[in-house]
């Protein structure tokens, strides 16, 4: 195989695991381009990186979040003649093997539009929890003994065939920093790729994930957008599902914020989501654009 594979790195403040994430890649058997895109970190990340020349270094001049950020590395690595583009993302690392084989999948089968590693934490050995919710929704690809068929798995590690990104198109600018992922996925199957997880590769995604009111009340939000954006359904019917999440959403978090949080979050989520009715040219756009 001689594809060109050009590696895409948001980073936010992440000088803590930059030079892992980097020597890793420089590690890799099968030979990298690598691309870090920073969104104004305010630690030792730009010096850090900038201790690598191999590096592609595109300075943000300000915060443009996961998505937005990715867009411009994505579009370097096109103009540069990628094949492929490998999102990574800076609190992970690769084995030396991990961008091989998932070339070797995506080149037998072009079909595939994405496929991931596996995500394991950092001690090597326990899968990432989110991750393996994904997982376990999966199911096995053309009875492949190592391909499992999703609809979703988070963006830590994605391998993109240039020919999916060209018909899929780069992340939606309406997201902030959740939720850009889960759009780009229901994209990518409405323009007909799968998405797959190699059993054979992996990664480790080195991070801690905890509980935050806050925070899952701007994941909800994005996961409401999601849905509205989401052109495998017509637009009466998202907005149907939009209602449904509402409640679901609602009824998930209770087990972990009790009652009266679960009674702030339903109106938040509702407010939103009528919000949202009164954006649906907006809405409209943005599922034109897509298609």
């Amino acid at each position: 195989m001689n594809k060109t594979v050009f590696v895409v790195i948001v980073t936010y403040n992440g000088a803590h695991w930059m030079d892992k994430n980097i020597q890793s890649l420089l590690n890799s058997s099968y030979q990298v381009k690598i691309i870090v895109a920073d969104n104004c970190s305010t630690d030792d990340t730009v010096s850090v990186v900038e201790k690598y020349p191999e590096v592609t270094f595109l300075k943000m001049t300000s915060n443009l979040g996961f998505g937005k950020a990715n867009n411009i590395g994505i579009k370097e690595a096109l103009e540069k003649g990628a094949d492929y583009v490998f999102l990574l993302n800076q609190d992970a690392w690769v084995f030396n093997d991990t961008v091989g084989n998932l070339i070797q999948v995506m080149e037998k089968d072009t079909g595939i539009g994405l496929v991931s590693p596996m995500h394991y934490i950092a001690d090597e050995v326990t899968l990432d929890s989110n991750f393996k919710t994904y997982l376990d929704r999966g199911v096995p690809f053309h009875n492949s003994q190592s391909l499992i068929q999703v609809t979703f798995v988070n963006a830590a590690a994605w391998m993109l065939s240039r020919e999916c990104i060209e018909k899929t198109g780069y992340f939606e600018p309406l997201f902030g920093h959740y939720g850009e992922d889960r759009n780009y996925c229901d994209r990518v199957l409405y323009h007909g790729f799968s998405i797959v997880i190699n059993e054979y590769s992996k990664i480790v995604h080195d991070r801690v994930i905890t509980r935050n009111f806050k925070k899952d009340i701007i994941q909800c939000r994005y996961k409401l957008l999601t849905t509205l954006l989401n052109i495998n359904h017509g637009l009466a019917k998202s907005y149907m599902l939009g209602l449904k999440d509402v409640l679901g959403l609602t009824k998930y978090f209770s087990k972990f914020y009790g009652f009266g949080k679960s009674v702030k979050l339903f109106f938040n989520l509702f407010g939103y989501y009528i919000g949202l009715m009164f954006k649906s040219g907006q809405i409209i756009t943005a599922r034109n654009n897509a298609k």
